[in-house]
């Protein structure tokens, strides 16, 4: 059969388009990391080495987990971690991490000081930094992951999936008076006071979960509470980062002060798991719903607090 010089023609064509595509994919991309340096992306990005645990939840919930090959000691979720290599991240094993041949390494600012910078770009080693302030700021890593490590429909759908799950929470709380709403402590400690002051995302979740936080407005980052702020400002509820096993009677025991403490009184001291709390990543979604359902039990239904597949970090990897 004699082939046409239209059929050659459309075949250049496609054969054109092709090598494009894969032009683009083979290309470096420029971007711009949290802490506003250019990083260039060599493609295609193939072993990805996560410097903090959040990020690793990111990655997975980007789609991008099969990406991995090494993650911090202190790596513990989702349960793929467990086969990967692990690194010190505190301080930063530059020898075991430059001997990942990393196509990127995944930062925060959080843990990874960024003066590390230097040494980074001194041994060859692409780093892209993150920064989270904000629930918002979780949302829109899922997504630079995507870009990062070529994830970007799965990191799309995930994002996307987690922001449905917290407006679903918003709406269910939003017709709550302010009258109604407990005013809620957040502590990191029992026994020395840490909590969150006025840039955290913690009191984004206490909102959606339909309470008010006592802490919203202290400028320090950290704050370490004294045993006179809990008694003046008498919390209805205090939420601890202490684990689902945690004996509220040690609070009263630790602070024996604070019996005339509302949340003490009436038997409100909860405690969460403190990665649904403390880690930036996907699971804080869950740990609003967690809360509300403790803050407000007749409205919400403590099984409407289970995972979703966003919220446990175990979206499906990159093929």
């Amino acid at each position: 059969m004699r082939l046409s010089p239209a059929f050659f023609a459309a075949a250049l064509v496609v054969a054109g388009l092709v090598g494009c595509s894969a032009d683009q994919d083979a290309a470096p991309a420029q971007l711009t990391d949290d802490l506003g340096r250019s990083v260039q992306v060599e493609r295609p990005v193939e072993r990805v080495v996560s410097l903090a645990p959040n990020l690793t939840e990111l990655a997975f919930a980007s789609g991008a987990g099969s990406t991995l090959v090494a993650v911090t000691s202190s790596d513990d979720y989702p349960p793929a971690v467990d086969s990967l290599d692990h690194v010190s991240a505190l301080p930063v094993d530059f020898e075991a991490l430059t001997a990942q041949k990393p196509d990127l390494v995944l930062a925060t600012d959080q843990i990874n000081p960024p003066g590390d910078t230097d040494t980074f770009d001194a041994l060859d080693l692409p780093v892209y930094f993150f920064s989270f302030s904000s629930l918002g700021d979780v949302f829109d890593a899922i997504e630079t992951m995507g870009t990062l490590l070529n994830t970007e429909a799965a990191a799309r759908d995930s994002a996307q999936a987690l922001r449905r799950r917290a407006e679903a929470l918003r709406t269910q709380t939003a017709d709550i008076p302010q009258s109604e709403r407990p005013r809620v402590l957040v502590l990191i400690g029992d026994e020395t006071l840490y909590s969150f002051g006025r840039d955290s995302y913690i009191h984004t979740l206490v909102e959606m979960a339909g309470g008010r936080s006592i802490t919203d407005s202290l400028d320090a980052q950290a704050p370490t509470l004294t045993e006179e702020f809990v008694l003046t400002e008498k919390p209805d509820v205090i939420v601890g980062a202490w684990g689902p096993d945690y004996d509220p009677d040690r609070l009263q025991s630790l602070h024996p002060t604070w019996d005339i403490v509302p949340a003490l009184q009436n038997n409100r001291v909860y405690s969460l798991p403190d990665d649904l709390l403390l880690r930036p990543g996907p699971r804080l979604v869950e740990g609003a719903w967690r809360m509300a359902a403790h803050l407000h039990p007749d409205r919400i239904d403590a099984s409407s607090a289970r995972p979703t597949v966003a919220d446990s970090a175990s979206a499906p990897s990159a093929p």
